[in-house]
């Protein structure tokens, strides 16, 4: 039977209480808090002096420094590479808003990705704070060999042009090598061939055996190794290639929060990406080829996530398309409550001009009133001459997009359409989710906190679209990175079993103390609405909502003796 604890502190009494200065009220007790550490991972659990020592003060200091980033409901996700593979510019992006670092597998060494991995997990652990990476793979991309001379040639409009697996001739006028029989095996008269991101496009005229010929419907120069779309035909092929496999191996040892998978035709392509990594990594579907446009139900039903891969989706789509797909994918996502990322060509003049085109900036704006979980950099972060003003000038925009006073008020009933046509019905967990949302809007809280183990019920409250910052406290550290990428979601790290071994007062306590040392709550009188399931670690049950100030002699005072809080505080110092 459904027990459903509402504990509500009289909001009258609350806005009553006298509130003292905030070191001034932690001065007078020894409180509790959640708080990270120098023991196992980037956060510890232990009690808290006043804000008096040195180490207290310096803490507060980098805590406050990073003020900005609870008060952000959209994520940014920032791709490494050569223009930001330093600890320096690593930290400098995540200062500046990044949540999520991706690594792109298409390029560089398993031991540069490695490397890369030990200095975002050393940044994490100094600020205290998850940061998720994702393990972006190559995918089967299908390419064309190399040509004669100067390694291209010009095609006419018009032309004749075949390509067959004759891969040791070099290509000419006439005709190029293409080491992928499942193309040229599939392909059938009418079909259509993109080359080169789409340059060029090619009609299916004939084919024979280990050949095809074609029109060119579009020419232009063709190069050495130039890529082939082929828009309108499901390859039969493994969405994973042996460097996919390897790449995998690589990623999962390195203990990455996400894999992301590229050219996603089906959903059965997903299927045997978990085959592979079972409950090891969160997996992504990359939504870049109209067949999984199709499919793009079945295929959220064997994925954590989604990403729109607009460059590869808008060569094999038409432009204008793209826009209508892109919030088709978002909605989708949004109905299921699983994490979308919005990516490719974002700002993309900020590769090499220090400030975007207004298009790109209407462009990330529209992502954010969309509803997306996060937003994407890739060449802008990983190869361009302004890395860090391209993080920037994105958290800018979402800023200004979350201060619009339309904003949050579209994205609640957008919420709600979704939660009502989506699988979240007949929900009991999911009910109390939205009571607790209802509830903090009602009372202008400043934050709902969430104890989760599994990151099912943070996850439910993300989809509600809150207005307030979503504190997810767990004892998982893998659950809290990979909640990282989802929007209004700042989770909090506590040692293994400290959530299950202390009573519910006392991990209230903690939980408020933690909201004011974070800055979601700046004044004791600051209303919190907290959630849980009791007994805590019940995965994915929610019976326990609360409602109380972030300060006060009952949250400020110390814990029972006894009650298994000091007991954990020295275990794990």
């Amino acid at each position: 039977m459904l027990r459903l604890h509402l504990t509500f502190c009289a909001l009258a009494l609350a806005r009553a209480f006298q509130p003292r200065p905030y070191a001034a009220a932690a001065a007078s007790v020894r409180s509790i808090g959640f708080r990270g550490g120098k023991s196992s991972g980037p956060q510890s659990f232990h009690s808290l002096q006043a804000l008096s020592t040195p180490e207290e003060v310096e803490h507060m200091q980098m805590l406050k420094s990073q003020d900005g980033r609870w008060a952000k409901r959209t994520k940014q996700v920032a791709t490494l590479g050569p223009a930001s593979s330093s600890r320096e510019v690593i930290e400098a992006l995540f200062r500046a808003g990044v949540d999520v670092f991706r690594l792109n597998f298409s390029h560089g060494e398993a031991t540069e990705k490695k490397a890369l991995v030990d200095l975002i997990r050393s940044i994490e652990e100094q600020y205290d704070h998850p940061i998720a990476i994702l393990a972006d793979l190559q995918g089967p991309k299908q390419r064309v060999e190399q040509f004669q001379g100067d390694g291209s040639v010009m095609l006419r409009d018009g032309q004749s042009f075949r390509f067959d697996l004759d891969v040791q001739r070099l290509g000419d006028e006439t005709r190029v090598g293409m080491p992928h029989p499942e193309i040229i095996n599939t392909l059938q008269v009418g079909d259509t061939l993109l080359l080169d991101d789409g340059k060029l496009r090619m009609t299916v005229t004939g084919s024979g055996d280990g050949f095809v010929d074609c029109n060119v419907d579009i020419g232009g120069k063709l190069s050495n190794r130039k890529g082939v779309n082929t828009p309108t035909i499901v390859l039969p092929i493994s969405p994973l290639t042996p460097k996919d496999r390897e790449d995998l191996l690589h990623a999962m040892s390195f203990e990455v929060d996400w894999v992301a998978l590229s050219f996603v035709q089906k959903a059965a392509d997903m299927a045997e990406l978990r085959g592979i990594t079972g409950n090891k990594v969160k997996i992504l579907a990359k939504i870049e080829k109209p067949q999984a446009v199709d499919d793009l139900k079945e295929i959220l039903n064997y994925s954590d996530g989604i990403m729109v891969a607009r460059g590869d989706l808008g060569v094999e789509m038409q432009p204008w398309e793209v826009p209508v797909i892109q919030k088709r994918i978002i909605r989708a996502c949004r109905e299921v409550g699983k994490p979308v990322i919005v990516a490719t060509q974002m700002l993309e003049s900020m590769i090499d001009n220090p400030t975007p085109t207004r298009a790109e900036a209407s462009d990330v704006a529209t992502a954010v009133y969309d509803g997306a979980d996060a937003v994407m950099l890739s060449g802008e972060s990983a190869a361009g001459k302004f890395p860090l003003e391209s993080v920037r000038m994105q958290a800018d925009i979402i800023a200004n997009v979350e201060r619009d006073p339309d904003y949050l008020e579209r994205i609640h009933e957008d919420s709600m359409k979704d939660i009502v046509g989506g699988t979240s019905q007949n929900d009991p967990t999911n009910a109390i989710v939205q009571s607790g949302r209802s509830i903090a809007r009602e009372v202008q809280a400043t934050a709902i906190i969430c104890f989760s183990v599994t990151g099912t019920t943070v996850l439910k409250t993300s989809q509600s679209r809150p207005e307030v910052p979503i504190m997810a406290i767990t004892d998982n550290i893998r659950t809290a990175r990979f909640l990282a990428l989802s929007w209004g979601i700042y989770p909090v790290v506590v040692p293994r079993g400290v959530i299950t071994s202390i009573g519910i007062k006392d991990a209230v306590r903690a939980a408020a103390r933690s909201s004011m040392e974070k800055g979601l709550a700046r004044n004791p009188a600051d209303l919190l609405v907290m959630m849980a399931g009791l007994p805590f670690g019940t995965p994915g049950v929610v019976n326990f909502l609360r409602i109380c100030p972030a300060g006060g002699p009952d949250v400020w005072e110390p814990p029972t003796p006894g009650s298994g809080l000091l007991a954990n505080h020295d275990a794990h110092m």
